[in-house]
């Protein structure tokens, strides 16, 4: 059965049939993704985070350990300098000096990882008992085995 259109209907109706779907047009040269950049970056969206997985910290000491997991590194950072005996077991360690985000950093490869993790522990431990030591602060609590 059959309905009767009026002729509003009808050019409606044809109107709606000969539009074409529109292809979405490229992003402008404006907009083209700059090389290294997220979309979360170039919209502003995403800011850097100091450190983004905080693995260990000691407030009353000031020193913390934490893994950069987008840069590969283990980080060890301080409140104030620490002393010249906690610098050279930092570089005994592997670790290096990064002036510009004032932290101690060591790379950390796919390969080694965990065996970086588990010396960074160490390491962090050892340099804790002797900031302790050398502020005259009670040794950190040990950590259950």
């Amino acid at each position: 059965m059959s309905r009767k259109r009026t002729p509003d209907q009808e050019s409606t109706e044809t109107h709606t049939q000969t539009e074409t779907p529109t292809a979405v047009a490229e992003p402008p040269a404006a907009e083209a993704k700059p090389e290294g950049q997220s979309f979360a970056e170039r919209v502003g969206q995403r800011k850097p985070i100091p450190d983004p997985f905080g693995v260990r910290k000691d407030n009353v000491a000031g020193v913390r350990l934490f893994e950069d997991k987008r840069d590969r590194l283990m980080v060890i950072k301080f409140e104030e300098k620490p002393s010249q005996g906690v610098i050279d077991m930092l570089k005994d360690g592997g670790y290096r000096w990064n002036p510009k985000e004032r932290v101690w950093t060591h790379p950390v490869s796919p390969e080694t990882a965990n065996t970086s993790r588990v010396e960074a522990n160490w390491l962090y431990n050892e340099i804790l008992h002797m900031i302790r030591q050398e502020k005259g602060i009670d040794p950190a609590p040990e950590l259950p085995s």
